[in-house]
């Protein structure tokens, strides 16, 4: 049985966008990441490096935009 009690929230268009415009990734690659990430119910930017859609740059470029938002 899925406990959805502790479901990850879905990513923010700010995010979105964010990762589109600024990080440079295609709509497509974030489309895939952001259904994997509600499957696995886990963060978009780990769910995204972690099937190699962004790279460990990416990734810290997006934590750390993240942090000041």
């Amino acid at each position: 049985m899925n406990n959805y009690s502790n479901s990850i929230n879905p990513p923010s268009e700010e995010l979105c966008d964010f990762i589109i415009y600024k990080v440079g990734i295609s709509k497509s690659a974030l489309e895939l990441g952001i259904n994997r990430c509600l499957f696995e119910n886990s963060p978009l930017p780990i769910v995204m490096w972690s099937y190699g859609l962004i790279t460990l740059s990416q990734l810290k470029i997006i934590l750390i935009w993240l942090k000041d938002n």
